[in-house]
């Protein structure tokens, strides 16, 4: 039955669970937000979901790249480069995120009749992404639940486990991560040295998948 709708970036996770929720899911959301790899996110989010024959939209935020603070968002600062447990990593939260997209995502699943909203959250992103985490998710699903007339949920099944168990699902599901967009920077390629790319790197070493990534020198 197809009762949900699925907040898929284009990034390995969310194009993940597209592929393994496949047949619960009704709606693609992608949200523009003003972030330096957005435009790179979304052409997968939107390829993935016409090849599985799910309706996809992509919604413009343009206000958060104009008053929100965060090295993400396009006139931000430089990316920082590192792993994710790094204390710069702080300058890529782009505050209360989630949230945003969440709300307004239940808005659009109760308008439609569904009943869920998928969120691709995982494990590691806790570390500095608090909006990611099992309190929040809890919390704010609690929140539409109590908000809405049909008690819509959050769906958020990668919540307590890692990128690499996330790869080790796509491996199993034959999904080709060179068809994903991870790199902060949003060049021409991964850059191979943020947060983000190094976090690809680990889980595609870790679930035993060759990494065809094509990265920056």
């Amino acid at each position: 039955m197809k009762d949900s709708v699925i907040i898929v970036s284009g990034g390995m996770d969310s194009v993940t669970m597209l592929y393994e929720y496949k047949d619960s899911i009704a709606l693609g959301i992608s949200f523009n937000y003003g972030s330096k790899h957005n435009e790179k996110e979304i052409a997968y989010a939107r390829m993935h979901c016409e090849r599985l024959g799910i309706e996809h939209i992509e919604i413009p935020l343009a206000f958060m790249q104009q008053y929100f603070k965060s090295s993400l968002l396009i006139g931000g600062e430089e990316i920082p480069e590192g792993h994710y447990e790094d204390e710069n990593m702080k300058s890529t939260v782009v505050p209360f995120r989630n949230g945003i997209m969440l709300a307004i995502a239940a808005g659009l699943a109760e308008s439609r009749g569904l009943k869920h909203v998928m969120l691709a959250n995982h494990g590691g992103d806790h570390a500095i992404y608090p909006d990611c985490r099992r309190g929040f998710i809890d919390a704010m699903s609690e929140a539409i639940k109590n908000g809405t007339y049909e008690g819509l949920t959050i769906l958020a099944p990668y919540t307590d486990i890692t990128k690499a168990d996330i790869a080790r699902k796509g491996k199993e599901l034959s999904i080709d991560y060179t068809e994903t967009w991870s790199c902060y920077k949003g060049g021409d390629v991964h850059c191979g040295k943020c947060g983000t790319c190094t976090e690809r790197k680990e889980a595609l070493l870790e679930a035993g998948i060759e990494d065809k990534t094509i990265y920056e020198g």
